[in-house]
């Protein structure tokens, strides 16, 4: 019987150079892969971190333009007060200037011959007057005068003899309230009645 000999040992070499060749081919595609995949996942994460940034910036921008919008509407309202405060200042300085001038023009009005007035203040309504007059009888037609002008009857409140220019004269201060349709130009005149203790302005104011 006749034995045939195959060697084997060149066939199997032949496999498994294939084989290591096909799993480098493996290895080599799978390396590929994962670079191609982290690369790519590189570039989108650097893009979005870009992005980011971007709208960071933006945002930091437009609430730093915000911030200077609010400061100057805050410094606009503070002008706008200010000016209003002002307004309202001279307003009312031009309101007492005018109630000064009808205070005075109705005083004239209002003090008798014989009475002499040296001083005149005004604190809100109230009214203060000081002077000299003659005699008694002439502070009390002052005060007569000044009642249908004043929200109230005028207080006298103190008198005394002085002597002036070696004349003997009576020192008088008394006080009274306006009305405030006097302040608005109603005047006295048109209430006080007519009698002959009335006499004509011709005082010293």
């Amino acid at each position: 019987m006749t034995r045939i000999g195959i060697n084997l040992l060149p066939h199997r070499e032949e496999k498994r150079k294939l084989r290591r060749g096909q799993f480098y081919v493996v290895v080599v595609a799978v390396a590929a892969v994962a670079f191609l995949i982290v690369f790519v996942g590189s570039q989108v994460f650097n893009h979005w971190i870009d992005y980011q940034q971007a709208q960071n910036t933006y945002l930091k921008a437009q609430n730093d333009k915000l911030d200077k919008d609010i400061e100057q509407i805050k410094e606009l309202k503070e002008q706008v007060l200010a000016l209003t405060e002002r307004a309202k200042i001279i307003e009312s300085l031009q309101k007492d200037r005018a109630e000064s001038v009808l205070l005075l023009a109705e005083l004239v009005k209002q003090v008798p011959d014989g009475v002499y007035l040296k001083e005149i203040k005004q604190v809100g309504n109230t009214v203060n007057l000081f002077g000299y007059a003659q005699s008694n009888p002439r502070v009390s037609v002052l005060m007569e005068n000044l009642r249908p002008f004043a929200g109230s009857a005028p207080v006298l409140i103190e008198t005394k003899v002085v002597s002036l220019n070696r004349k003997t004269l009576l020192e008088f201060s008394m006080y009274f309230t306006m009305e405030q349709s006097a302040t608005k130009g109603e005047g006295a005149d048109a209430k006080k009645p007519a009698g002959k203790n009335q006499p004509k302005g011709g005082g010293k104011a």
